[in-house]
């Protein structure tokens, strides 16, 4: 039996009546009886008897009738369910992120994304870069945001935007006076900051490597926000990316580093297959809150669009 016949099926036990089933399906009674013969021709044995003028149901059709219904609800299900993917009541987005862009522009894209489609499950994990290009890769995560455009196998990074780096330091530090400060005031502070083989390492070096000096840290770190408390400790001045809001921290301050030194920001995607509407509705919301941000930080030139 095909799906059609199934319906016919079961409209006509719900029914009891052809004429009834022929109306609520909105076809003619001959053209009922015709799709139910052929369903019987493809069984091998009859689904209705008449008996003294009544449909009465065979003890087949009877043990039939429940798989009919739960086929129903099925179909009913996966309807709804497309329905809702369609309007955004149902369906997931996996996203990965690191930890700047999450403490940063990523809740207003999720705040706004939520807003549209308010039925759409979101699970959101903060990992290092590499995991994130890694879940990526494996169809962990659907989208991730990322400090880094680095080509990786089967993911592709779309730079939206870039943060540049900035000096973080106790208020009460000498070069907390500074408008901007650069490699040449910084080169007798210990300096917390990131490893020299990632990619904000490098760019430091080369920052640094312009003006004749050395590259040098006291702390190395993989994640910015793992400064905050060695600063707050009197460790040193860390260089870090300027997209944590690191002035919201008693006690500390923020001074742009000088010449400038910026990092990408990209949304990773993997290549293995096409984003579903809505995980494109939040790639662009994404776009927009980097543009967002990146309008509300342009007086501190902390942040600029791609």
């Amino acid at each position: 039996m095909n799906a059609r016949q199934i319906e016919v099926f079961r409209t006509i036990m719900r029914l009891g009546t052809l004429t009834g089933a022929a109306q609520a399906l909105n076809v003619s009674q001959p053209a009922l009886s015709q799709l139910l013969l052929h369903a019987e021709d493809r069984l091998g044995y009859k689904l209705f008897r008449r008996l003294r003028g009544r449909l009465v149901p065979t003890p087949e059709a009877l043990q039939l009738y429940p798989e009919a219904e739960r086929l129903h609800r099925d179909i009913e299900g996966f309807r709804r369910f497309a329905e809702g993917l369609r309007d955004g009541e149902a369906g997931s987005v996996r996203l990965v992120a690191s930890a700047p862009p999450a403490l940063s522009f990523l809740p207003r894209a999720l705040r706004d994304f939520r807003s549209a489609v308010p039925g759409v499950r979101v699970s959101a994990s903060v990992v290092p870069v590499k995991v994130a290009m890694e879940m990526i890769a494996r169809d962990e995560a659907d989208l991730g945001v990322a400090m880094s455009d680095v080509p990786a196998p089967l993911v592709q990074a779309e730079t939206v935007g870039r943060a540049e780096m900035v000096c973080v330091l106790p208020a009460g530090h000498r070069l907390a006076r500074r408008r901007t400060i650069g490699p040449a005031e910084l080169a007798e502070e210990p300096l917390i900051s990131y490893r020299p083989d990632s990619l904000p390492g490098q760019v430091l070096a080369q920052a640094f490597g312009r003006v004749g000096l050395a590259w040098r840290t006291a702390v190395e770190i993989d994640v910015s926000i793992i400064a905050l408390s060695f600063v707050q400790q009197g460790m040193g001045v860390a260089v870090v990316d300027g997209l944590i809001p690191w002035s919201s921290h008693p006690g500390l301050v923020m001074r742009p580093f000088r010449p400038a030194a910026s990092l990408p920001i990209a949304v990773l995607t993997g290549t293995r297959r096409p984003l579903s509407q809505q995980q494109e509705l939040l790639r662009r919301g994404l776009r927009a809150a980097v543009a967002a941000h990146a309008a509300d930080a342009a007086s501190r030139g902390l942040i600029t669009p791609a």
